[in-house]
């Protein structure tokens, strides 16, 4: 379908498309592989797009004081490949590995996608496991919001009217850290039906430290707290993701009734923890 008709501006700076943003209601287009295809159906029908195509400063990967930082428009392969992301900050990159086709993530940006909000996003699970932080700007206020605060519904964010995602924040991770991204794929779109980000750490053979990031199950990505502390109290993995989706009000579509969804992320979250232990050392 062809999209409504809309205004179309692409600002050559920052400030400059953080004051249009600020006008009223506006779509902020990253790469656009969400939002293209939501106005192509009309599902989403703006009445003005300000693309960040041409905003200088928003494209980066870097590190500093042991915190690594990843500009907002900073496409999926370009993150799967920095070898500073597959070297400090795995977990991230095998989830950007994960994410739709080669097409998809040669255009489509981190920043964009954890905006959308996706509930089958790939980034959601990663996030929270590594207890990231998403930093949101504006024409007049700057600030960061932990992960666990920022996905608050189906295609809903901590982001306020005026405000983008400029960064995420990340902690390096530990050589000795053990990290897997797992997911039941949709063999059309690439979205995960389910998927499970884990990090373990061990000390004397036994688990010591567990994060895990739960996407596609529920109506956004939450960490599976419970199974993190019993996983790190000496409970077996079986026992831990027993209770994976405790609380949590599955989703049910024609791709996976809520029981079927409790039950992929408890058999990914094993799997997930297991490969997660066996790279720990």
């Amino acid at each position: 379908m062809i999209p409504q008709e809309f205004e179309y501006s692409a600002p050559g700076t920052l400030q400059e498309a953080l004051q249009l943003i600020a006008g009223g209601e506006r779509k902020v287009l990253a790469g656009g592989m969400s939002l293209i295809p939501m106005m192509k159906l009309r599902l989403a029908a703006p009445e003005h797009v300000v693309d960040l195509g041409r905003v200088p400063g928003l494209n980066y990967i870097t590190e500093s004081g042991g915190t690594i930082r990843i500009g907002a428009t900073t496409t999926h392969h370009e993150i799967e490949m920095a070898p500073l992301v597959r070297g400090r900050c795995p977990l991230l990159a095998e989830a950007a590995s994960r994410i739709g086709d080669i097409q998809v993530r040669n255009r489509g940006t981190i920043g964009g996608s954890i905006a959308h909000a996706d509930p089958a996003a790939d980034y959601p699970a990663s996030l929270l496991a590594l207890e990231g932080q998403v930093r949101l700007v504006s024409a007049n206020s700057d600030r960061t919001v932990a992960a666990s605060d920022f996905f608050l519904d189906p295609f809903t964010t901590a982001i306020e009217p005026g405000e983008i995602v400029s960064e995420i924040v990340l902690p390096a991770e530990e050589g000795s850290e053990g990290y897997r991204y797992e997911k039941l794929a949709h063999p059309a779109s690439g979205f995960a039906v389910v998927g499970v980000a884990a990090r373990i750490k061990k000390t004397g053979g036994k688990i010591s430290f567990a994060r895990i990031g739960v996407t596609g199950m529920a109506a956004h990505a939450f960490r599976a707290l419970n199974a993190e502390k019993l996983l790190e109290g000496g409970a077996t993995i079986d026992e831990a993701v027993a209770t994976i989706g405790e609380g949590e009000e599955a989703n049910s579509d024609l791709y996976a009734s809520a029981d079927y969804r409790q039950h992929l992320a408890r058999v990914h979250a094993r799997r997930a923890i297991s490969v997660a232990l066996t790279r720990a050392t």
